[in-house]
């Protein structure tokens, strides 16, 4: 998989801020979509606005790609011999929602395995995920669509 590209399409997904914010669902986030939790101990508790510097936010983000793509492999036996283009999309859903929730698209995985990329598009779309972050989903829907 080209890291390079998932680290480009991933930044455009979710943006980078240099402080800490509230994402979508409420929750403290900083950087390129990185969720704050008691493992940060420098930045968990603070409040909204505090600022992180450039070489925080790389460090997390280069963190949780690889948490990323070792879920993806979790959930994935095969992932490393799925089209590139497939893996990507699953790569960003799992930033995007994490292992416990992807893990709930059981229809899409179905799909993916069996290389049906239309049925995964369409589980894809209907999804309370779609709903939440439409332009995002949409992008994606998109391209694993454009597969079949």
């Amino acid at each position: 998989m080209n890291i390079e590209q998932l680290r480009n399409e991933l930044t455009q997904d979710e943006g980078c801020k240099l402080e800490i914010y509230r994402d979508h669902l409420g929750y403290p986030t900083c950087g390129i979509g990185h969720l704050i939790t008691d493992f940060d101990e420098e930045l968990f508790g603070q409040p909204e606005g505090t600022p992180v510097s450039q070489e925080k936010v790389n460090e997390l983000f280069e963190r949780d790609i690889q948490i990323t793509l070792n879920e993806c492999n979790d959930l994935y036996n095969n992932f490393d011999v799925l089209p590139e283009e497939v893996q990507h999309i699953i790569a960003n859903m799992m930033f995007n929602m994490g292992k416990p929730r992807l893990s709930r698209f059981v229809n899409m995985k179905k799909a993916v395995l069996e290389g049906d990329w239309k049925e995964a598009s369409v589980q894809m779309q209907d999804s309370k995920w779609y709903q939440q972050v439409p332009n995002r989903a949409g992008r994606l829907v998109t391209r694993m669509k454009d597969l079949s």
